[in-house]
């Protein structure tokens, strides 16, 4: 298995301004976490591909397997250092589907309702991973239990827990923060964490 250490962690201003140091990940979240049946969870793949596609969880756990060592920075100004996490990269998804070239961003959409928005040119960025496992454990019921999206070099409110869809769009659009006053990007290094 291949691993992959963010960028990120290489930094000589790896804390971002305003981010102070924590020893564990909190829970943050918008509803309680669903209660999900991995023989009936599935993740559909829509949108601006050719042909839209419905992943099973065994046809998640057959993509080629990641690690991805990445300090992951909430906008409530909590950093946690080289959280360890396993999944499949997202550069696995273009083997799966054809990616129109009308494409520009993509929503995530989970299973709580949650969505939030990214730009391509981060979504398909070295370090970005759909994870399964935390610490060598699958993925904790509060921490996005069964897939997790993880954006490093972004706010966390962008690694999406509970993924349930990745939508391919022709524009990019507000999620759910986003449309409360959350920064479209949201890059801790310029402090992106509000639109107003």
């Amino acid at each position: 298995m291949k691993t992959i250490i963010s960028p990120i962690n290489n930094r000589p201003d790896r804390l971002p301004p305003g981010q102070h140091w924590t020893n564990k990940l909190h829970v943050l979240g918008i509803a309680d976490p669903p209660d999900i049946d991995l023989s009936e969870y599935r993740l559909e793949i829509f949108g601006e591909v050719e042909e839209p596609i419905i992943l099973t969880w065994e046809d998640i756990l057959d993509l080629e397997k990641v690690r991805l060592i990445a300090d992951f920075h909430c906008v409530t100004r909590w950093s946690a250092a080289d959280v360890e996490w396993v999944g499949f990269h997202v550069e696995e998804l273009k083997k799966l589907v054809n990616i129109k070239d009308t494409a520009k961003a993509v929503m995530i959409h989970s299973l709580d309702g949650y969505t939030t928005n990214i730009p391509l040119k981060y979504f398909f960025d070295e370090d970005v991973i759909f994870a399964y496992r935390l610490f060598d454990q699958p993925i904790p019921e509060d921490h996005g239990y069964p897939l997790r999206l993880v954006v490093p070099k972004l706010y966390s409110w962008k690694s999406a827990k509970h993924v349930a869809k990745i939508e391919f769009m022709p524009e990019d659009r507000p999620g759910f923060w986003e449309q409360r006053g959350y920064h479209m990007l949201g890059d801790p290094w310029k402090e992106q964490r509000y639109s107003i």
